[in-house]
């Protein structure tokens, strides 16, 4: 199973990357887990410093921005 993780406090761009993972996980078919992580210290523990961050598969993929969905869905099935 694919494990992304969206980092950030629940402001704007963090929800809309959220429903965006979402998006791309259910339209791909893909067996994935999409979880927001709103606590700091876990946040600070992958060293993203700037929200939204991104996490796939353990691994930070992004940091401070809110990705294309394409560009979103080239990650997402490159680590499928």
């Amino acid at each position: 199973m694919l494990s992304i993780l969206v980092l950030g406090p629940g402001c704007y761009n963090c929800e809309k990357l959220a429903a965006m993972c979402q998006e791309v996980v259910e339209e791909q078919g893909l067996d994935a887990a999409v979880e927001k992580i709103t606590d700091l210290n876990q946040i600070q523990a992958f060293g993203v410093m700037m929200t939204p961050g991104l996490v796939i598969n353990g691994r930070v993929v992004s940091s401070g921005r809110v990705p294309s969905k394409t560009t979103l869905e080239e990650w997402i099935l490159q680590a499928d």
